[in-house]
């Protein structure tokens, strides 16, 4: 009896333990604009968010864990270190993506270069080209101005691929952080695709990190020095650096030199979409902003785009040959959406109009001088004039392409053939929602301009559509609409849940109507009540199914849907759900930290993560990672998506069991059943499916001879409708099955 007592007791144990981990189950795909997304939220849930309810960022310490409180350390160390370091994996350790010696204005400036500048930058090694020596002479004058040497070994890209296997094919060696040479992706396993989506999101990452970084100076002992109009790094009636005065691009030696690097790939990426990625329908070409009008003639970004690539040998990176191929001809919104994002922050950033504490020091670094100056000011179209000019490209190619005005919605995916539009029929929510996102950050920017007037009428149009097609009676949105058949009835899903709740907060932020707030409110209740599983500090991705899959893309619009919640619907029990829920979820996704997280080395701060040295995992999150409830949330399991009352299991038996189990149900009507087991890795081991049943409480056995000794899971389902999961214990045969 005291062996059995004690056999349970560690049963129990392990199932505590297991069902309080994520387990991940895909840690090689990196989704470049999924991961890229989850940065821009966290960036967004980070220090903003902190400083936004009260706490003070200057009293934290990555070595002191959960110092003041978890959740000023949850905002302030996590979220800003993880956003900052997916950016780094991606932009400058993987090498996912064209490498930034072969971009537009690196190529252009090498062309203007003498013969005899080959070599001049790079050890007197001439080697037929000039653009290497062109980037380390770029490299060295971003170093100069920030008073900050560049790391070894980098892979800066200016045009990021569509995906890639994120296992580093190497061991990351312990000196990664000043070299990152070790830190490379295998490029034989990359997608090398282009996607306005891949590239608009990490762009928008380099935005908010650029924005961040030089919106201050610093001085020779790295103390930051706030602009004012007056203080600058440059010379007296001259744009350029003035090394005499001890005054430095960005916030400190490394935000100056990183925030010229994130712009300078910014103002590449997009120079490379308007220059050749443009598709009139046959071929790929330029489109000119500033005469650009869809109605003459529309040129868009497609979906995919194929990149070939020469190799230069070990010396060089590869170079893209000229010959781009479409791959898929479709428009997507979340492509056009996601750039949109990106120019439209940039395009703020640049203003020469503007004047606050940043832009004074913005005005410094858009001045001719390390980056040249808006067309106003010199009679030449500089990055401001380009930032400007793309988003009008892309804004106007969305109503275009994807605004159903008859319908007040925007579509997924149009189609464009033989010089006419075809317009899908579909809006997922998760499109539906950061449409009004971005429409609203489109229409601040535009202020005075027609533009404006058609984004608010668009953005009025979307979320009257959100609520009036999307919302249900219980406060909560449907998955997606397609037009002329309604609503999708499938089950509510974390993702689509989360999307509208934050674009709701956004429409809310501009227009001030009350109506989209209280939809906005009303949707995070449904998603708590509906989601959230307190007994875990874990939601469920899917509502009544206790098997749960974490993506990038849902942890990110779940971020988005908290923070916004707290900030602008004032829901006071976000931001601690979003704390818990980050220590429980989303640390558990990341495949390794650094030091700036709080690591030193093995799993210094012992939270299960790994260091990245010595090991072979990046400091990115998982490309999925699953979880299955041992508890119910608030209304779990009483009623569907739709307000029908479940059918549910309400007894196994024996259990613990040897040989065979009973299971007992209640149906509300007759229907097939679909019984799978799983055992404490969350793996399938056992399967039935269309098992008759009649309507009414029933019974079925399940053979569980075959299973090994253990604790195991039985999930029901009728119907696609989840009736209940319950934990059963398997015992040797002759044990005693008497329930303890």
């Amino acid at each position: 009896m005291k062996k059995l007592l004690l056999l349970f007791a560690a049963l129990f144990a392990i199932i505590t333990f297991t069902f309080s981990q994520v387990r991940i189950t895909n840690k090689s795909k990196f989704n470049t604009a999924e991961q890229m997304l989850l940065a821009n939220e966290l960036n967004f849930s980070g220090e903003p968010f902190a400083e936004a309810i009260g706490y003070d960022l200057s009293v934290l310490d990555p070595m002191k864990l959960n110092l003041p409180d978890s959740t000023a350390y949850t905002l302030g160390i996590e979220n800003y270190e993880y956003s900052r370091y997916l950016l780094q994996a991606l932009g400058a350790q993987s090498g996912m993506g064209l490498h930034l010696m072969w971009s537009p204005m690196i190529r252009q400036m090498a062309a203007m270069q003498p013969a005899n500048f080959d070599g001049m930058f790079t050890g007197g090694m001439a080697n037929g080209f000039k653009e290497d020596d062109m980037l380390m002479m770029m490299m060295g004058m971003f170093s100069m101005n920030s008073n900050q040497m560049a790391p070894m070994g980098a892979f800066p890209q200016f045009a990021d691929f569509m995906s890639g296997n994120m296992v580093i094919p190497q061991t990351v060696a312990p000196n990664f952080q000043m070299d990152f040479s070790s830190l490379r992706w295998d490029r034989n396993k990359m997608d090398k695709t282009l996607n306005p989506a891949a590239m608009g999101q990490s762009m928008m990452k380099q935005y908010l990190w650029a924005q961040d970084m030089l919106g201050a100076f610093h001085d020779a002992q790295d103390n930051t020095i706030d602009a004012d109009g007056i203080i600058t790094p440059d010379s007296t009636g001259s744009p350029n650096f003035d090394p005499m005065k001890h005054i430095y691009y960005g916030g400190n030696n490394l935000d100056g030199f990183m925030g010229q690097m994130l712009t300078g790939q910014a103002i590449n990426k997009t120079m490379f979409l308007i220059n050749n990625m443009a598709y009139d329908g046959s071929s790929l070409g330029a489109v000119d902003p500033a005469s650009y009008n869809p109605s003459n003639g529309i040129k868009y970004f497609p979906h995919k785009i194929a990149v070939t690539e020469t190799s230069m040998g070990t010396m060089l990176p590869p170079m893209p040959n000229s010959n781009l191929t479409v791959t898929d001809a479709d428009s997507y919104l979340f492509d056009q959406l996601s750039y949109l994002w990106a120019t439209t922050g940039f395009k703020n950033m640049m203003d020469p109009t503007i004047n606050d504490t940043k832009h004074y020091a913005y005005h410094s670094v858009f001045d001719g001088s390390p980056f040249p100056a808006a067309m106003s000011q010199t009679g030449m179209p500089g990055p401001f004039d380009l930032m400007m000019g793309t988003s009008k490209v892309l804004f106007l190619n969305t109503m275009a392409m994807h605004y159903n005005a008859t319908a007040g919605t925007f579509v997924d995916i149009s189609e464009f053939n033989h010089g006419l539009v075809k317009q899908g029929k579909t809006i997922s929510a998760e499109n539906a929602g950061y449409t009004l996102v971005v429409l609203a950050e489109f229409a601040k920017e535009f202020a005075g301009t027609p533009l404006q007037g058609m984004a608010e009428n668009a953005l009025a149009a979307q979320a009257n559509f959100v609520i009036a097609k999307l919302k249900d009676s219980h406060g909560g949105f449907y998955n997606g609409y397609k037009i002329g058949s309604g609503a999708k009835k499938d089950p509510k899903t974390l993702a689509a849940e989360s999307a509208i709740i934050r674009g709701l907060y956004a429409a809310y932020i501009y227009t001030n109507n009350q109506i989209y707030l209280r939809a906005a409110n009303s949707g995070y209740n449904f998603l708590v009540n509906n989601f959230y599983v307190p007994t875990e500090k874990m939601f469920k991705t899917e509502i009544n199914n206790n098997l749960a899959t974490y993506t990038p893309l849902n942890l990110a619009l779940l971020s988005g849907a908290l923070r916004e919640a707290k900030l602008i619907g004032n829901q006071a029990d976000a931001a601690i759900i979003y704390t818990r829920i980050f220590k429980s979820t989303y640390n558990k996704m990341l495949l390794s930290e650094s030091v700036q997280s709080g690591e030193t080395g093995g799993d210094s701060d012992g939270d299960g993560i790994p260091y990245m040295a010595g090991g072979n995992k990046p400091y990115v999150f998982a490309a999925e990672g699953t979880h299955l409830f041992k508890s119910r949330s608030h209304n779990d399991e009483d009623e569907d998506s739709h307000g029908h009352h479940h059918s549910f299991i309400t007894k196994i038996y024996p259990n613990p069991a040897t040989d065979q189990i009973s299971i007992s149900f209640t149906l509300l009507s007759a229907g097939k059943i679909n019984v799978t087991v799983y055992n404490l890795n969350g793996t399938e081991v056992m399967k039935k499916d269309d098992l008759s049943s009649k309507a009414g409480t029933q019974t079925i056995s399940l053979n569980t001879s075959q299973l090994k000794v253990g604790a195991y899971f039985v999930r029901l389902t009728s119907d696609n409708e989840l009736l209940g999961i319950e934990k059963f214990i398997k015992l040797s045969p002759g044990s005693s099955n008497r329930k303890y």
